[in-house]
């Protein structure tokens, strides 16, 4: 159901860019500002909301949507049935324009979508909004964080189970199943994304694909997961050692932690998203491992697993209170083995809350 924080923003939205309309297609914004879950796109004007769609979601809009009217595009088709709406808007009496001015979400839509749009809508003026209607979602409010946190939750309590399952001779595979497995049995209705187990010489590539290998002593084990409550993600990594760790193993993970640590420091409303990342930047960089951790320290988690701002060396937003990121310092040392530490934390006015509570010390299984 669109709030009235929604609404206020969506008709911002309209009045700077001089729009006459929206068309949403982004799911997750469909699902954000109209609770919507289908298939279809979403015509927003400031006077009327339309969700078109076929005969497979008409009912599920009519029972998700409160405040939009459902068009079935049986017949005319997307471009049919959009085309009249266009003509509704300029037979209105305070339209004077020339074309009507529709923007899109140019950032998400495909070059099929839009070469449909632009050849196929009748005296229209498409304008593209960019990534707009993503800011909407930035700050989370306090019915998102709780769901957030109990999908954190519900990826805390896969790790501690996780470890009572861990031994030599089972495959990363297995390992992905069986924290996938736990988390649906527990209250999760996805995955927020494909779960990565990565042991060994594979942990040193940080989106390593879960493979037959078996797990030795001697390997660090890095597990990134993380599963879907009620639409919101959670995200958190864990990295552990089968049977013993070497002194250069505890070294690195040591390493790691710090990093996190030292960036968390820097947390807080105000605050630059880059300063963040540099902070962590320099604890592995001043240890010799500066080229060892390619990627960014943390990005965004709500309705989808990377939302913006981000903690990268190339974001300068500011935090704000209510934003929920990821804090994961990483290094990953080619041929030989990788470390991630992954928490979640809610930005507050003063510091952060951290959604993640398991354990982050060097565990050996």
């Amino acid at each position: 159901m669109e709030s009235e924080r929604t609404r206020v923003e969506l008709e911002k939205v309209i009045r700077e860019l001089d729009l006459d309309a929206i068309l949403i297609t982004d799911r997750y914004n469909m699902r954000y500002i109209a609770s919507y879950r289908g298939e279809g796109v979403i015509f927003y004007t400031k006077d009327a909301k339309y969700v078109l769609t076929d005969s497979r979601y008409t009912e599920q809009v009519e029972r998700e949507c409160d405040g939009y009217e459902c068009i079935d595009i049986a017949g005319l088709g997307y471009a049919g049935n959009l085309n009249q709406l266009i003509a509704t808007i300029k037979c209105s009496p305070e339209y004077t324009g020339s074309k009507v001015r529709v923007g899109f979400e140019n950032l998400s839509i495909s070059y099929s979508d839009y070469d449909i749009y632009q050849n196929k809508l009748d005296e229209v003026e498409l304008v593209a909004i960019d990534g707009r209607l993503d800011s909407i979602r930035e700050i989370k409010t306090d019915d998102e964080i709780e769901k957030l946190r109990v999908a954190e939750s519900i990826g805390d309590a896969a790790f501690k189970y996780i470890l009572g399952f861990l031994k030599e001779g089972i495959t990363e595979k297995e390992v992905a199943l069986e924290l996938e497995y736990y988390m649906k049995k527990n209250g999760a209705e996805g995955l927020s994304f494909d779960t990565i187990a990565a042991s060994g010489r594979n942990s040193s590539m940080p989106h390593a694909i879960p493979s037959d290998k078996k797990l030795e002593a001697g390997d660090f084990l890095t597990m990134d997961f993380g599963c879907i409550y009620d639409g919101y993600c959670s995200d958190m990594t864990r990295t552990v050692a089968i049977g013993y760790a070497s002194d250069s193993m505890r070294s690195v993970y040591d390493i790691v932690l710090r990093a996190q640590l030292e960036s968390m420091k820097h947390i807080k409303a105000g605050a630059l998203c880059n300063e963040v990342d540099a902070a962590a930047r320099r604890v592995i960089a001043d240890a010799g491992y500066g080229n060892c951790f390619g990627h960014g320290l943390g990005h965004s988690v709500g309705l989808f697993i990377h939302e913006n701002p981000r903690f990268s060396p190339k974001c300068n937003a500011l935090l704000k209170p209510g934003i929920v990121i990821t804090v994961e310092p990483g290094i990953y040392i080619p041929g030989q083995f990788g470390v991630r530490i992954e928490d979640l934390v809610v930005v507050t006015e003063d510091g952060f809350v951290n959604l993640a509570r398991a354990e982050k010390s060097l565990i050996i299984v």
